[in-house]
């Protein structure tokens, strides 16, 4: 089979394998329908007139001679029940009078008792052995009453039945030896006059048989056995003992009793003598109708039945009811006495009840679930033996006669049973369940043992009804006019409607069949049905031809889809075990694909142009801020996506080329509409005055594209890119896929993503403008007007138009926007700091402008993000501004703090160490300064060493002016001077506490000819200095400090310090720092020193 599949040209058409597989013949069902399977006529339900009368008869009968007190749901009144069979057998007053009084002069039955003695408990032990052989006396006494109407107030006396009863009227059970707890279930027949002056006896005795005193003491068990030997002693020999009488009233009993009744006692010695289970049914014999003489009495009872309940059901039909199985009181009563008077077992009464059921169901409309009782009885009380041969064909066609009714019923299960009346699935549910109950019956099994399992029945009733159903379907949709278009368009609604019922099996008829019968209902339908719809389709395909036209095209689209819905209903190929005719039904379609793939192209377009027209450039709203084209776009975008997953073709290597041609058509629509929008733009703005007008279209048009972006960005997964790449892997070469569709998918998107920043440039270029006029007035602004203030313009320049186009545009164009801004904002803010560079007050309204404008860009989290807004140049204009806006003292200040940090860091001593001890005394305001030494300073001098001193000073000094900088000794031709000299510097701690205060130590080589060289420079802290940072100043430690170097490459603040030339202080700061660091070129360290 594989090799065959893998070359299509070779393997035989697809139906003619599924017919092969299939494995029997199926003739053309494109002729006229089939002729249907042959209705089964059911029998009537109807009785002749002379079958009615002689029913209506002893029915009347019945009634009148009815016997017994009234059960307690039954009707008491003979008048009730006569008008209920007058009713049930549709006669007029007339007739049932006429009837009536017929009935009444026939001669009554004979009345008789049927009394069944079944057992006794805890009667007394007469024998030695403590135990009795009991048996029992009855009969009727007729013409004497139970006086006060209870057996207990009657004189007690001994042997009631031998003393009132004849001997010939008198019956006796068998003897039961030895026991306390006897078991006889011996039935009598006990004939009366008059059920009210008749009454039955029962007495119970223990038979006495002669035996030797030596056989007694041989019994003898306990002292009460020894008691009965002497009390026997005083007897006579043979005489029975007493055990006890049951005395009833006819007139009180049932028609049907069943009850424990006690045993009295004739003294009072033993009150408690046991009790003995009675049943009795007062029953007819020789019943004077005609019915009774000629008809078995079962025969006549179903006939009665089935009348009643024709009526019974009947009536519910004209009140719109359905019958639920439940009679009348009137019916259950009739029926109770004439299956009581006419003596019917419980078998005999079910089996009447089974026949007038399965006849009845045939032709009337009642529950299935009223069929289920009587097979239940009998299949419980079933013995074949007790029914005769004429009793059995009945019964045999019965269930025949049911079986082949229930199978056309399951064979148009769909009409006979419609899902549109709630109950159907269970009234399904229940007919299947009586026929699984009656086939699995010992009565069914043995009368039609040649009938073939029901699930086998039952398939191929529902094979055949499927097909039939199929043909009605078919000729349904037959079209009145002749064509193509028309003939598929009924094929369409045929398909429509298999689809819909395989629905209905899948849901609800398939569990039914499932559960009862373990038959997958729906299986069976789909390979029947796809058979039958691939062999009309492919026919219809194959007559429409080529080329084929946009309405063919279209219907064959639909079609298409169908069918695809049609096979994913089915199984699996992995899961099943043959070829289907449905299977590749595509190929079918290929003809077709050009005319679909151009539809979809065509129409798309057409919406696009029609929406773009309409289009009149207006936010649909505040959340949704792009116009009515954008919103038509997607959704025409949505319906292609749509119509290629629609069509999901199998072919993976045609498949690809598919969805190469939709995404082709999706990107090319998307220029198109790019170009059209923006067309549409300057049509409406051609005109406008109003600049703000044209503006809000063109914040429009950039949303629109923005919207049409994020649509086009979803086709990979919208077309399903992840699953066809797996599905055509093994076919197109490597990096075929990423090279076609998604180039196209990308040179889509970086087209509208150009149009996109061509509009945003426009919009951000307008207000690049305004933005750099207000930040050249922020610069000449008064000297008198505070930062805050000057900046105020900008502020809101910038609040007004951002507001408007974050109203305007959507949040991916309005960052873009901003990002824009931002970095032409940065520019035009370096270039006023760089041409104001030495003007610390117009360097500070830039730096307020630039925190400002940082918190407005930001928009507590709703605009730029940090990493967008700190850039490196907005870091760089951050710091120069920063040292720009200090004054000089301030500047001054920062350098200290950095060579403060400088000297933190600096931990080589290649320029020589100071070792210093530092404490302030807040008591005396003194800061306590010990120079212990100097060590591994550089020779300086021509000798190869240096004559070495330290200059102390405070800086910075406009912190302390009033403190001269102090010198120690010099020394001699020193590296290594110790010079252990004390220092005090009377000073506030205030000074001393703030940033870049420090004690700065210079270390010289002293020079007689010419100036000091320089050896380096440490920076102490103040801060950190003891007595500073606590109460009470503790042991100063030594502190080594590194010497250093100024900066050889200038140092940023001394070059801003440097540009302010009218400031005496910065001049005078700058020129001994640029002193410093000249000395110290002299001096730098050379590669390898």
């Amino acid at each position: 089979m594989g090799k065959s599949l893998s070359h299509p040209q070779r393997r035989p058409p697809l139906l003619r394998q599924a017919i092969k597989i299939r494995r029997r013949r199926v003739r053309d069902l494109q002729d006229a329908l089939p002729p249907t399977t042959q209705e089964i006529e059911p029998p009537s339900h109807h009785f002749s007139p002379e079958e009615r009368d002689l029913l209506y008869e002893e029915a009347l009968y019945t009634v009148l001679h009815r016997l017994g007190q009234p059960e307690p749901n039954h009707v008491t009144k003979a008048s009730e029940l006569l008008g209920y069979l007058q009713e049930a057998f549709q006669l007029q007053p007339e007739e049932h009078q006429q009837m009536l009084q017929r009935v009444r002069e026939l001669e009554r039955p004979v009345f008789c008792l049927k009394a069944t003695v079944k057992q006794a408990k805890g009667i007394l032990g007469k024998d030695v052995s403590g135990f009795s052989d009991p048996y029992c006396l009855l009969g009727i006494e007729q013409g004497v009453g139970v006086p006060g109407g209870s057996p207990g107030s009657r004189r007690r006396q001994k042997a009631v039945v031998r003393h009132t009863i004849p001997e010939e009227q008198t019956h006796r059970t068998q003897v039961v030896n030895q026991t306390l707890n006897p078991v006889w279930d011996e039935t009598f027949i006990l004939e009366f006059e008059d059920i009210t002056n008749a009454s039955f006896h029962l007495d119970m005795w223990d038979l006495d048989t002669v035996e030797s005193v030596r056989q007694k003491l041989g019994e003898l068990t306990d002292l009460h056995g020894l008691r009965r030997i002497f009390k026997e002693a005083r007897k006579d020999k043979g005489q029975d003992d007493f055990l006890g009488n049951v005395v009833l009233r006819l007139q009180d009993l049932h028609c049907r009793e069943d009850q424990w009744y006690p045993l009295e006692p004739c003294t009072e010695t033993y009150p408690d003598r046991g009790q003995c289970h009675l049943q009795f049914q007062l029953i007819h014999k020789r019943r004077a109708t005609a019915a009774s003489r000629s008809q078995p009495s079962y025969t006549v009872h179903r006939h009665l039945l089935q009348q009643l309940v024709s009526h019974e059901v009947t009536q519910h039909q004209a009140g719109s009811t359905s019958w639920d199985g439940s009679l009348s009181p009137q019916a259950t009563t009739i029926l109770f006495l004439h299956a009581t008077q006419k003596d019917l077992s419980d078998f005999h009464q079910s089996m009447a009840q089974w026949l007038a059921y399965s006849r009845l169901y045939q032709s009337l409309e009642f529950p299935s679930s009223c069929l289920l009782h009587p097979i239940t009885s009998m299949e419980y009380q079933w013995i074949q033996g007790r029914l005769k041969a004429e009793q059995l064909e009945e019964l045999a066609t019965s269930f025949t006669s049911l079986l082949a009714y229930g199978l056309s019923l399951i064979r148009r299960f769909r009409s006979v049973f419609p899902l549109s009346v709630s109950d159907s699935p269970s009234r399904l549910q229940s007919l299947l369940r009586v026929l699984v109950q009656m086939c699995k019956m010992k009565a069914f099994g043995e009368l039609c043992s040649d009938s073939a399992p029901l699930p086998q029945l039952v398939m191929e009733a529902l094979r055949t009804g499927t097909v039939e159903w199929f043909h009605l379907k078919q000729q349904h949709h037959q079209p009145m006019v002749q064509g193509m278009l028309e003939a598929g368009k009924a094929l369409l609604n045929l398909v429509q409607d298999v689809m819909g019922d395989l629905h209905q099996c899948q849901r609800t008829w398939n569990k039914i069949f499932q559960n009862v019968l373990k038959i997958d209902l729906f299986s069976m339908a789909f390979l029947e049905l796809q058979w039958l719809v691939a062999k009309r389709a492919q026919d219809h395909t194959s007559a429409v031809g080529s080329p084929v036209s946009p309405e063919m095209g279209e219907s064959l689209f639909q079609l298409y889809i169908s069918l695809k819905e049609l096979c994913q209903l089915g199984p699996v190929p992995l899961d099943r075990d043959r070829v289907l005719a449905l299977d590749s039904f595509h190929r079918w379609f290929q003809p077709a694909i050009p005319s679909w793939l151009q539809k979809t192209y065509s129409v798309a377009l057409e919406r696009v142009q029609r929406a773009v027209q309409m289009d009149k450039l207006v936010p649909l709203g505040e959340l949704t801020k792009h116009s009515t084209s954008a919103v038509d776009l997607s959704t025409c975008f949505a319906q292609i996506s749509h119509t290629a997953r629609q069509l999901d073709w199998p072919d993976p290597e045609e498949a690809f080329m598919i969805t190469v041609k939709f995404v082709e058509d999706t990107c090319r629509l998307a220029l198109v509409y790019c170009s059209l929008i923006k067309a549409r733009a300057r049509e409406l703005s051609a005109g406008q005055k109003d600049q703000g007008q044209a503006a809000n279209m063109l914040c429009v048009v950039v949303n629109d594209m923005e919207q049409l972006r994020l649509v086009i960005g979803k086709l990979p997964a919208q077309l399903a890119w992840e699953a066809l790449e797996q599905r055509v892997g093994a076919l197109l070469e490597h990096g075929q896929l990423q090279n076609t569709l998604h180039a196209q998918l990308q040179g889509a998107l970086a087209g509208l993503g150009h149009e996109i920043c061509t509009g945003v440039r426009t919009l951000a270029e307008q207000l690049e403008v305004g933005i750099a006029k207000h930040i050249q007035r922020l610069v000449g602004v008064k000297e008198s007007v505070l930062p805050e203030d000057a900046i105020l313009p900008l502020m809101k320049f910038l609040e007004v138009e951002l507001c408007y186009m974050n109203t305007n545009l959507v949040q991916e164009n309005f960052n873009s926007l901003l990002t824009l801004l931002w970095t032409h904002t940065l520019t035009v803010l370096a270039e006023a700091s760089a041409s104001q560079r030495s003007s610390s007050l117009a360097s500070s309204r830039l730096k307020v402008a630039l925190q400002n404008l940082e918190i407005c860009f930001h928009a507590e989290g709703c605009g730029l993000p940090p990493e967008a807004l700190h850039t490196a140049t907005f870091q760089a204009l951050q710091r120069d501004l920063e040292l720009q806006a200090a004054s000089s003292r301030e500047l001054i200040q920062k350098y200290f703090c950095s060579r403060i940090q400088q000297q933190v860091e600096t931990t080589s001593e290649e320029l020589g160490a100071v070792t210093v001890k530092a404490s302030y005394r807040a008591s005396e305001q003194k800061l306590h300064v010990e120079l212990l030494s100097a060590s591994g300073l550089r020779p300086l001098d021509s000798n190869g060493s240096s004559d070495p001193f330290v200059q102390l000073t405070l800086e910075p000094r406009h912190e302390f002016p009033e403190l001269a900088p102090r010198e120690t000794q010099k020394h001699k031709k020193d590296l290594h001077p110790l010079f252990d000299e004390t220092f005090e510097f009377l000073v506030p701690a205030e000074p001393c506490q703030k940033d870049g205060s420090c004690l700065l130590l210079t270390v010289l080589d002293h020079d007689t000819l010419g100036a000091d060289d320089l050896e380096g420079e440490a920076f102490l802290p103040l801060r950190g200095v003891p007595g500073l940072t606590s109460s009470e100043p503790s042991e100063a430690p030594q502190m080594r400090l590194p010497l250093t170097y100024p900066a050889p490459n200038g140092d940023p603040v001394l070059q801003l310090l440097e540009s302010r030339k009218g400031d005496r202080e910065a001049q005078a700061f700058v020129r001994l720092r640029r002193q410093r660091a000249k000395q110290a070129s002299q001096h730098a360290l050379r590669p390898g020193q």
